[in-house]
């Protein structure tokens, strides 16, 4: 039986953290897009989280936490050696890896997390991979090293400018459009920007994936919570996601469902 043990945290900043954990069956079995529901405590909330890595050779799983909420912040508080008490997974359906030309891969805040083992496994299927990474501040970039590791070009884009050029994600992405073909783009971030990657990209006809972060309980499609509408139809982010056409996801009604707890 796994203990889930925390094997290495690092901190990204006063509210992100990395954490390896010890997860040897998970390891073996994630593919980029693959999400694990954590708990920590007896009576701690199911929280989901994408898988930003693995490592095979020590049996560990990385995942990226952010402080919002009292079990986030129990979590962020664990140090090596201490254990989360349930980690489930791997979960959701992994994502379509295929050589298609150009990528463009666009992450947001702590979106970056999840869209690192998906820019690593499109520079690997033979993609030129183009990678935008936008933040409120220097301080939010996170993952920056790693991403350029697979990236045949790191673009940063910072609210206030104070790393990269000052501006939103859609300003940078607009640029790489202007100066060259772009086959398909994916986009994890806030639910807002990836409202506006999609209508920027649905201008220039350029297919565009998103990976959705909506409210999740059980994990396995039973009580409801994570339903989006995509193409008009009720589908289901833990079971038929996390990722989907972005021109097909009513962002709206999404964002109308994140604000229900707030």
């Amino acid at each position: 039986m796994s203990t889930y043990k925390i094997i290495e945290k690092e901190h990204f900043s006063e509210n992100v953290v990395k954490l390896e954990v010890e997860a040897p069956l998970i390891a073996r079995s994630r593919r980029p897009g693959h999400f694990v529901i954590v708990r920590t405590g007896n009576g701690g909330e199911r929280i989901p989280l994408t898988i930003a890595d693995a490592n095979l050779k020590k049996g560990s799983i990385t995942l990226v936490v952010q402080a919002v909420g009292e079990s986030t912040r129990k979590i962020c508080a664990l140090e090596p050696g201490e254990c989360l008490t349930d980690v489930v997974g791997p979960l959701g359906q992994a994502t379509h890896i295929e050589k298609v030309g150009t990528v463009v891969c666009c992450g947001g805040g702590v979106g970056v997390a999840p869209l690192l083992p998906i820019v690593k496994a499109m520079k690997e299927a033979g993609n030129r991979v183009v990678s935008i990474l936008a933040a409120r501040t220097s301080e939010l970039i996170i993952l920056e090293k790693e991403v350029a590791e697979y990236s045949d070009e790191v673009i940063i884009m910072t609210d206030d400018g104070s790393k990269g050029q000052k501006g939103l994600v859609t300003a940078g992405l607009e640029d790489v459009i202007a100066r060259e073909k772009v086959d398909q783009v994916v986009a994890i971030g806030p639910a807002v920007m990836m409202k506006f990657v999609a209508l920027t990209t649905r201008k220039y006809e350029i297919p565009t994936m998103v990976s959705l972060n909506t409210i999740m309980v059980d994990g396995t499609g039973m009580c409801g919570a994570c339903r989006v509408t995509v193409d008009g139809k009720t589908k289901f982010v833990c079971i038929d996601g996390p990722e989907f056409d972005a021109h097909k996801v009513d962002f709206d009604e999404m964002m109308m469902r994140l604000r229900a707890y707030n």
